[in-house]
């Protein structure tokens, strides 16, 4: 039996917040969870192509699963009991970042990256066909962030898509406190973390293997 406890009811609401919206992106989504130094992780795909990650203080046995999303939902807001069966016969496609390996670029005002995905909506509604916005406008740069040293990072719109979706930027109009943004990378990811949870993609795609 699966068994995933999170002990503190605030960061089982957390938890709970964080898989109804994955769920409300796309019904059929599974979540991998994984353990690690005292921490339960929560790892899910979205529909643009854009990991999103929530963390929180905890047990999972065993330590890496992968659980149909829907049914992680209702253990967690149904049931509401410290130790839940999250479920199991989900598979997981696709790799994950790696833990180790990540350099801080810059900080964000979250207001900003709100402004800027309000004005990717306006053009995806402009621009959507029957399969929603082109990947063209999705894979679009947006903003370019530089660190004191080393390269620039740039995100692509469908981050800002991910992290809106998600509801991770929380109230950045007046009087909100969306706060800022931590950016950073490895060689080949960019990370976004916002008050609610953080989003992930490569930025290297691997080169496909040349046959002789």
């Amino acid at each position: 039996m699966t068994s995933l406890t999170v002990r503190d009811a605030a960061e089982r609401g957390d938890l709970g917040a964080f898989v109804a919206r994955v769920v409300r992106l796309d019904q059929m989504a599974t979540v991998r969870l994984r353990a690690s130094g005292g921490t339960v992780t929560a790892w899910a795909s979205t529909p643009f192509d854009v990991l999103a990650t929530r963390t929180v203080h905890g047990m999972l046995e065993p330590g890496d699963v992968t659980v149909p999303a829907s049914g992680l939902l209702t253990a967690l807001t149904v049931e509401r009991a410290e130790t839940v069966d999250p479920g199991a016969g989900g598979l997981w496609q696709g790799e994950l970042p790696p833990d180790e390996g990540w350099a801080p670029v810059d900080d964000v005002p979250a207001g900003e990256l709100d402004a800027l995905t309000e004005r990717g909506l306006v053009l995806a509604r402009e621009n959507a066909g029957p399969l929603g916005p082109p990947a063209s406008l999705l894979d679009q740069i947006v903003l370019t962030v530089t660190a004191a040293s080393g390269p620039a990072v740039k995100i692509p719109l469908r981050c800002l898509f991910a992290l809106s979706g998600m509801g991770f930027l929380g109230d950045t109009g007046a009087g909100g406190a969306g706060g800022a943004v931590r950016v950073s990378a490895t060689g080949t990811w960019l990370r976004l973390d916002a008050r609610y949870g953080a989003v992930v993609r490569r930025r290297v795609t691997a080169l496909p293997l040349l046959l002789a």
